[in-house]
């Protein structure tokens, strides 16, 4: 295995990962779709009235046109970032998405009430940082920095869409947070580049996307309804709030994870990304709190309800993923 150093200097920063293998009837149209000529007329289906979107099908299908926002696929034209016909195939499922969890959480009106709530942490649980902290594998750990590479090789990207849509101490506050995600100007400390070396050490592959076909649907959502929020300056509310809940959460899961991974004996890049996710995002919690949430619904106070939203969406998808990795890890 090289060193970290030698590797780090060798990484395709900007290379794009590969289509994958479609799940379903809306996924294989995208990728055909994705496979030809975007200056050519293309006839993408209604979907149907009966359509799972939870389901592998629409959330990799969703997944598939989201990425075109970030870095696109190989062999695929990025022209297809704005052909219209896949536009609107991505709003019917955005909404069919969009309806399903508003149908699953339960409507909040305070926000500090909710941040207070996500505060708390429970002295006993039973998702997959408890399970990997006290009994988990080193396949089941690589098997779960696999799942979390669909986001954390893109680590603050989607929610870096709502800064142009703020104004004042919640923009700069917001901006802030996004620098420190970033490495504070220094690409060795990029969360990204941290968790890359982490795959690294655990021998995984570090391809962009190389993990798109392994991964769970619940994952793909995860990081879908990220996109979404940030995408739609509608919901720019609720973008803030998962992006406050994310933090606030993030420190004891990590810390229980840094236990896990010491537990196997673990190489220390793995160890590293995610100590040092247990004390910057302690310190995230206090500034978005207050000077981004609290800030924002100062000044529109109108958007409170979907900050509070887009705080239960992380928890009702985050909580369908940790039961799927719990079931496969139990049966």
């Amino acid at each position: 295995m090289t060193s970290t150093a030698t590797f780090a200097a060798s990484i395709d920063s900007g290379r794009p990962g590969h289509l994958p293998r479609p799940r379903g009837p809306v996924s294989t149209d995208v990728i055909t779709a994705l496979r030809g000529d975007p200056s050519q007329p293309v006839s993408l289906p209604e979907t149907a009235a009966d359509v799972d979107y939870l389901g592998h099908d629409v959330q990799l299908a969703l997944y598939l046109c989201y990425e075109l926002h970030y870095r696109g696929f190989r062999g695929v034209d990025d022209e297809w970032e704005w052909n219209t016909e896949l536009l609107g195939l991505r709003r019917q499922l955005e909404r069919g998405f969009l309806a399903r969890i508003r149908e699953s959480v339960d409507p909040g009106s305070s926000a500090t009430e909710e941040m207070d709530a996500l505060s708390v942490e429970p002295k006993t649980g039973t998702g997959p940082s408890w399970y990997l902290r006290d009994a988990g594998t080193w396949s089941q750990m690589r098997e779960y920095l696999a799942n979390r590479s669909l986001y954390h090789l893109k680590e603050a990207d989607p929610h870096a869409w709502a800064i142009p849509r703020l104004t004042g101490q919640a923009k700069a506050s917001f901006v802030a947070v996004e620098y420190d995600e970033y490495g504070a100007g220094r690409v060795d400390r990029m969360h990204q580049r941290l968790y890359l070396e982490a795959m690294h050490a655990a021998g995984m592959d570090t391809g962009y996307l190389a993990y798109l076909d392994d991964a769970n649907p619940e994952m793909l959502a995860i990081v879908n309804v990220m996109s979404l929020f940030g995408l739609h300056r509608s919901l720019r509310g609720a973008v803030v709030g998962h992006f406050a809940a994310t933090e606030i959460t993030s420190s004891p899961g990590a810390a229980r994870l840094v236990e896990a991974l010491r537990r196997l004996e673990a190489p220390e890049e793995c160890v590293h990304f995610y100590a040092e996710h247990v004390e910057a995002d302690a310190v995230h919690e206090q500034i978005l709190r207050h000077d981004v949430v609290g800030s924002l619904i100062a000044d529109q106070p109108e958007l409170e309800a979907d900050v509070v939203f887009g705080m239960r969406a992380l928890s009702f998808l985050e909580d369908r993923f940790g039961d799927a990795m719990m079931q496969r890890w139990t049966a």
